[in-house]
């Protein structure tokens, strides 16, 4: 059992793993899956004020809470008890082109020269992680809710806004991928 959990699982397993949660959830309790709604449930349980936005009735939600504190507890558990001891695996043109930007420490799951403490106080840290985390969540606010949320959940329910959000997701991320971050990565 142990050799199983410590190893990744193929798509085809995992995937329709994912993809059941959207039926349980949906017959057990009429809930929707998607996580980024759970940072509006956390300020509107954690800050009393006045603001419109975060005036609902969060305990409602609270089942949203529990799933996203599993999500944290069971990668912190991966981590600690089942962690792979295997290097992080690309493939060589990546590695290559990565080198091209001087970036060569692979050995995390994200580069060290770009996503550190020490890079936050630079132009390309201070691009790469506050404003690429603020475009991120502003998305994922102004789409009405995050990848997940709508590739899974959405396109399962026949959603015609999930459908165009998941398409401009896609969009977006291939022109990041190979349009904007090799500019960005240039500085």
């Amino acid at each position: 059992m142990i050799e199983l959990l410590s190893q990744p699982w193929a798509w085809y397993v995992a995937g329709p793993l994912i993809g059941l949660i959207v039926p349980l959830l949906l017959i057990l309790g009429n809930k929707s899956f998607g996580i980024s709604s759970s940072m509006r449930h956390i300020c509107a349980a954690c800050l009393p004020a006045g603001i419109k936005f975060f005036k609902y009735d969060w305990k409602k939600e609270v089942w949203n809470l529990y799933f996203v504190a599993g999500l944290f507890l069971g990668a912190l558990l991966a981590t600690l008890f089942f962690p792979n001891p295997s290097p992080i695996s690309i493939h060589p043109s990546l590695a290559e082109e990565l080198a091209q930007y001087g970036i060569t420490d692979l050995s995390n799951l994200v580069p060290k020269q770009l996503f550190s403490w020490e890079n936050v106080l630079t132009l390309k840290g201070f691009l790469m992680m506050i404003v690429g985390g603020f475009l991120v969540g502003f998305g994922a606010r102004y789409a009405g809710g995050c990848t997940s949320g709508h590739a899974i959940m959405g396109l399962s329910t026949l959603q015609l806004p999930s459908l165009i959000a998941t398409i401009s997701f896609m969009v977006g991320g291939f022109l990041m991928a190979n349009f904007i971050l090799p500019l960005i990565l240039k500085l």
